[in-house]
């Protein structure tokens, strides 16, 4: 009987797999989950059914990745997603390089056929760990279930310390419904895997006595500032010094951008305050930052006349392009509240002075548009003057995205979400739920072109679903604009697949449109918005209307659309053309060759 009644205790002990899974995720902390149901991880979801944690199910496997990124980039924490094998973990697949080229913290799961099965090319069986092995931070293939919990525990440590990524784990569907004892470790140990938090001292005393000697410094922030929490370190390391800043577009919202010594962003489309800031400098402080090719143009002629200092928690970021004068490794946060008690209280006066006249030259480049049509910058800066100051704004990519990142003031750290280095279409859509999830006491902000728009605007169902009060602004000038844009300068205008009215039917040479043009070929966005329920939708196609239309989408407790129609031809100043330095960008449309 004693016997008998100890096994029971210990049968008592066992969970199965996906029991394990979700028990996993509680002690993570987790409170909300992205996914998609499918065969392979049909036990997780009878799990979930019995769980507390949230989840949410859009309508398409990388719209659930991409919430997860937009959640994990709004909040800190990590995002999660789960996906059935096969199709389900191949379409995680963008979502996962997106989060590993901008340093994301996700934690992805897929499912995947029995132990046996794998490698027989059975039903809906995929490689997905080959797949995603140059994109993810790191993953597994989960092959005994007493590695389940101690894998799980892994992941999140992974994707959260150090330079942070996403961590896929790959589940057999057998191993999701066999029992074993549930041990969750208290702690990681991972030989070789030791991120270095704290900076060395010499370098920077070495980095402070630069700072404190230099006569034109600039410093300029990257999305690893916002990554490591330092944005406060870093607006004090600015207003000590009296350096100016500049940010990459993943480190908007990292320094003030209505501050005076804000220079906006940098690179190809950076500002001229910016991009000629650079260029002259004769110190930069790069802080969590990765010289990536959009911000430096041409790498043989960045910065010529400046030392530079380079604060990194990757390693391997550090010289990686170009010659560091004094690297130092380390968090962020942790260097720089060492920084600061080193430099000395300074002022740059005349620096300021020639920023200034960069800052005026910038402006006096405005687009003038066509009669009667709107430009994007007067959308955005109305956007700005309307919205409640803790707004988060997502963006897609293309045009829309760089008039976002200049017409708008980011104010606080994770207020812009955007896709940076992978430049993903269809991204900034998905991201507003995950923030809006993750943010539920702020309003959220999707700013999307029309080409964007349509890769994922099936997932307006999530969004009425989950009665989400987001608000979509489309900016609506019928064309791929950015690639438009390129042709006109790489291709002598030769337009081709760029106008997204055009059909077989239409004259070669047609660029922007006329009397016989096929409007039809686009969605009409507002009825698109109005099938869906809760929705409400307006089309914009006047200057005066530009303000009562945000004014109400703002202080709509529903989910909103705002169909602006753009000018067509409006093109993004200033641009560094290829092979150029920063020095030597292009202000407006005039001075293409």
């Amino acid at each position: 009987i004693i016997i008998q009644i100890l096994r029971g205790v210990e049968i008592m002990k066992k969970l199965s797999g996906a029991e394990i899974f979700i028990e996993s995720l509680s002690r993570e902390q987790v409170e909300l989950v992205f996914g998609y149901p499918g065969g392979a991880v049909l036990p997780i979801f009878e799990e979930f059914r019995k769980s507390k944690i949230k989840f949410v199910m859009p309508y398409h496997e990388q719209v659930a990745i991409h919430a997860a990124g937009g959640y994990a980039r709004s909040t800190g924490k990590a995002g999660v997603c789960v996906a059935t094998s096969g199709p389900g973990g191949t379409n995680l697949v963008t979502g996962l390089a997106t989060a590993n080229m901008d340093s994301i913290p996700i934690v992805a799961f897929t499912g995947q056929v029995p132990m046996s099965a794998i490698g027989t090319d059975a039903f809906q069986e995929a490689d997905i760990r080959g797949i995603t092995a140059p994109i993810t931070k790191h993953n597994y293939l989960v092959k005994d279930i007493n590695d389940l919990a101690q894998t799980i525990k892994e992941a999140f440590y992974i994707a959260q310390t150090g330079r942070p990524g996403p961590v896929l784990i790959d589940i057999p569907k057998d191993i999701l419904m066999q029992t074993a004892e549930f041990n969750y470790p208290d702690k990681v140990y991972l030989p070789g895997y030791n991120p270095t938090k704290k900076g060395h001292g010499l370098q920077i005393k070495k980095a402070a006595e630069a700072i404190n000697t230099a006569k034109t410094p600039v410093i300029y922030a990257g999305g690893g500032v916002i990554n490591s929490n330092g944005s406060q370190e870093l607006r004090e390391l600015a207003n000590k010094s009296g350096i100016p800043v500049t940010t990459t577009m993943m480190g908007l919202g990292s320094f003030d951008s209505t501050s005076p010594l804000s220079l906006g962003m940098l690179g190809l489309h950076g500002t001229t305050q910016a991009n000629k800031a650079i260029y002259n400098a004769d110190l930069i402080i790069a802080v969590g930052a990765r010289f990536d090719n959009r911000v430096t143009g041409k790498i043989d002629k960045f910065a010529p006349n400046a030392k530079i200092i380079h604060i990194d928690i990757d390693p391997a970021e550090i010289g990686k392009r170009l010659y560091i004068d004094i690297p130092i490794v380390g968090d962020v946060k942790f260097v720089l509240e060492e920084l600061n008690q080193k430099i000395n209280e300074n002022e740059h006066p005349e620096w300021m002075q020639q920023i200034n006249k960069w800052r005026d030259l910038h402006h006096q480049k405005a687009y003038q548009p066509k009669k009667g049509k709107l430009t994007h910058r007067q959308v955005m800066e109305e956007i700005y003057n309307v919205s409640p100051k803790n707004t988060i704004i997502t963006t897609e990519v293309g045009q829309h995205q760089m008039w976002a990142a200049h017409y708008y003031k980011y104010t606080e750290a994770r207020s812009f979400i955007s896709s940076g280095g992978l430049g993903t279409m269809g991204f900034g859509f998905p991201a507003a739920i995950g923030a809006q999830l993750g943010n539920p006491d702020k309003k959220v902000i999707v700013i999307a072109g029309d080409g964007s728009f349509m890769m994922n605007m099936q997932d307006m169902a999530t969004i009425a679903k989950q009665n989400l009060p987001i608000n979509i602004a489309i900016f609506n000038n019928k064309q791929l604009g950015m690639i438009r844009q390129l042709q006109e300068v790489y291709q002598d205008k030769n337009y081709f697949s760029t106008c997204l009215r055009k059909d077989v039917s239409c004259p070669p040479d047609c660029s922007v449109g006329g009397e016989n043009c096929p409007e039809e070929m686009i969605p009409d966005f507002v009825k698109l918005a109005e099938a869906f329920s809760n929705f409400k939708a307006i089309r914009i196609e006047k200057v005066e209307d530009i303000r009562p239309a945000i004014e109400e989408a703002v202080n709509s407790p529903k989910p909103y659309l705002l169909d602006f129609i753009m000018e067509e031809e409006e093109t993004m100043f200033p641009m560094v053309v290829d092979g150029d330095s920063l020095d030597e960008m292009l202000l407006h449309k005039e001075e293409i060759k």
